[in-house]
């Protein structure tokens, strides 16, 4: 069984932590473009011609190198959510220990912590608990509480499943609410990986979460319907509605568009 992200609600995400080859690939990378950033600037203000003194240059000095070291990738990583250019290439991102995108804080924190563990050691220090950690944390990760995923190179999820023939009477007439976010992504990985799940945490999981989700169902289902097939009725449910609107509007601007197409042609002059 490979490993994955366990979120808060105990669901295994289909991501695996990132190998040591490709978090030392992506983080090269990262430093090489920065470093190159960095010395274009120099060049560049060199080739102005503009004598500074040694208080001003020690100035820039300081300001360079927290540039480069801080403030770039802590910019990077929260813009992008976990992924800079070397994670863009070798198909990896930060994220935090419930699978969440890392904030302005954990990014923070890894910046920090990087320069001791990456840029006064050599990157000595990161590389060693890289090795030791089973998840392949630097020290960065551990106080920040994230770690790299690979996010190619996974299995194709499966397709959903669609509403149990015995409740599509119900689900029919249902009245279902939008699920919140956090909700609804429970759910679906839930339903995705209850194969893998140990027989009491699935039936405590699945009591857990359509006691959450029948707050947003009217009716409930009929009495001993089970949580997964409740659970799999909703989504399937508000997948099949949200597939008819969808094409219920793309029908409606495809006519909208004919006739605004046509009505130049067919509106007569008005009369004098």
């Amino acid at each position: 069984m490979q490993d994955g992200i366990v979120i808060g609600e105990g669901v295994l995400l289909d991501t695996r932590p990132a190998s040591f080859a490709s978090r030392f690939l992506g983080a090269l990378i990262d430093v090489a473009v920065d470093v190159a950033v960095v010395l274009a600037g120099l060049a560049t203000f060199a080739g102005t011609g503009v004598d500074v003194g040694a208080d001003l240059g020690r100035i820039l000095s300081v300001g360079v190198l927290v540039l480069l070291m801080v403030i770039a990738p802590v910019t990077v990583e929260t813009l992008t959510r976990g992924r800079s250019l070397g994670k863009l290439a070798t198909g990896t991102r930060i994220v935090r220990d419930d699978g969440g995108p890392v904030r302005f804080r954990q990014a923070l924190v890894r910046a920090l912590v990087g320069i001791g563990e990456i840029w006064l050691t050599a990157g000595s220090v990161a590389i060693i608990t890289s090795l030791v950690h089973p998840q392949g944390k630097r020290l960065g990760d551990l106080l920040a509480g994230t770690y790299a995923i690979r996010v190619r190179g996974g299995t194709k999820p499966a397709p959903p499943a669609p509403v149990p023939y015995e409740l599509r009477p119900w689900a029919s007439t249902a009245d279902i609410r939008r699920l919140p976010d956090g909700l609804a992504l429970s759910v679906r990985q839930f339903l995705g990986r209850t194969s893998m799940l140990h027989p009491t945490s699935r039936i405590r999981l699945g009591t857990e979460l359509s006691r959450e989700v029948g707050r947003y169902v009217a009716p409930l289902p009929p009495a001993g319907t089970h949580p997964e097939a409740f659970l799999t009725a909703v989504l399937g449910a508000r997948r099949e509605r949200e597939y008819a609107l969808a094409m219920a509007s793309r029908r409606r601007l495809a006519e909208e568009g004919v006739t605004l197409h046509r009505l130049p042609h067919q509106v007569p002059d008005p009369p004098d």
